[in-house]
């Protein structure tokens, strides 16, 4: 179990690896581009070639991209045809730097229904795949369960999963998200339940990465609120929990949290994190 954080690339794509050692992060997730434009920057082969050599250097991956904000896999003909690119932009990064994979967020199928999309998001799927490296997967993000967005339930992610029928297609779990949805993993007592339930709809074999965030908002409220470990409702007794369930034993865990200090993920909140794994008897 690999412990890491999203980091910045401000400066520079190495810095990311700068930035990763300085708070002791095993494992990174980046932007390649922003998150909130569709205009996509390829990394230049230079930086992507250093990016490699450090990440192997100070032995810090696996390494996932996170997707643009705006990729919205039920939107208008419109927004599909930049989601597609804006994913094939980054799956195309993530080859030419190493990346495992690009996490990404479903979006919102705005009222229509998950059945009335359920056809358009499997073939936008298929076809980001076609076009994508053959080595790096493609990671659907479970949402919070707010308004029409979504992957919020198992049910729907599998649905996906099955439908889109590749290999490369695979999952991310986001703590909070799960919590806010109404997946209890704080409790000892039904983390099993949750994650038979995710073995039965999508199959553990498709869980690549967690994100490790606490919960501003109690378990059931659908709403996307992050907190620091051991300050939301998820608790540290929630990622004691999470963190001995056997089905994240080889997952790596990105924090995507406010940051102590509020400039985002932190060597606090990643000590955190290992002191739970010391103390569980976890290897990293």
């Amino acid at each position: 179990m690999k412990l890491g954080a999203h980091v910045s690339t401000s400066g520079g794509l190495t810095k990311a690896i700068d930035r990763a050692t300085n708070i002791g992060a095993e494992a990174i997730q980046i932007f390649a581009s922003s998150p909130r434009a569709w205009r996509f920057r390829h990394p230049d082969d230079e930086a992507a070639e250093e990016f490699r050599r450090l990440s192997k250097q100070e032995n810090v991956g696996p390494c996932y991209i996170h997707g643009s904000y705006l990729v919205n896999i039920g939107g208008s003909p419109d927004q599909i045809e930049k989601s597609i690119d804006s994913l094939v932009n980054n799956m195309n990064a993530a080859g030419k730097i190493g990346a495992e994979g690009v996490i990404f967020h479903g979006g919102s199928h705005k009222g229509k229904g998950f059945e009335n999309v359920f056809d358009q998001a499997v073939e936008t799927l298929q076809k980001v795949l076609e076009s994508s490296p053959d080595d790096v997967w493609l990671c659907l993000e479970n949402s919070a369960g707010m308004g029409s967005h979504i992957g919020s339930s198992f049910q729907e992610m599998g649905a996906l999963i099955s439908g889109v029928d590749h290999p490369n297609f695979k999952v991310c779990l986001d703590t909070e998200h799960m919590f806010a949805a109404g997946y209890n993993i704080s409790s000892p007592e039904e983390i099993k339940t949750v994650m038979s339930e995710f073995d039965d709809e999508i199959g553990l074999e498709k869980l690549v990465a967690v994100h490790a965030n606490d919960s501003k908002v109690e378990l059931g409220a659908g709403i996307d609120r992050h907190e620091n470990i051991g300050e939301g409702h998820i608790g540290t007794a929630g990622f004691e929990c999470i963190m001995a369930e056997p089905s994240f034993k080889n997952v790596p865990f990105f924090l995507e949290v406010p940051g102590f200090e509020g400039d985002g993920p932190d060597k606090k909140n990643l000590d955190l994190l290992k002191r739970i794994r010391t103390n569980l008897g976890i290897e990293s």
